[in-house]
């Protein structure tokens, strides 16, 4: 039973608290979605040799094939949480057996 009278250690936060963090976070984010931008636009335009068509097939094939498996992972990972597979395990212990049934009957 827990006492009335003791001052309550919960300490209450304001909306304003979270939100130079929540920028920060939006921020470095968008830096590096720039950035990412910026070296993929380097790498595709530093050369000037040609792809052949099949290497267009073969990065369609690679890209397709990726969101397939991505595909097939999730719904793997919903189908595991959703019929229970992620439960934690449970012991059940068997019954407790008599002694005549260790020893063995006659017959």
């Amino acid at each position: 039973m827990t006492s009335t009278n003791t001052p309550s250690t919960i300490a209450t936060s304001s909306p304003r608290d979270g939100r130079l963090a929540r920028w920060a976070v939006i921020a470095v984010l968008i830096a590096l979605l720039v950035a990412t931008c910026v070296l993929a636009y380097l790498g595709w335009t530093s050369t000037d040799i040609p792809v052949p068509e099949s290497g267009y097939v073969a990065l369609v094939f690679g890209v397709v094939f990726s969101l397939v498996v991505g595909a097939g992972l999730m719904a793997l990972v919903f189908y595991s949480s959703r019929g229970g597979y992620d439960e934690p395990a449970v012991l059940i212990k068997e019954p407790e057996s008599d002694e005549d049934d260790v020893r063995g009957r006659p017959g």
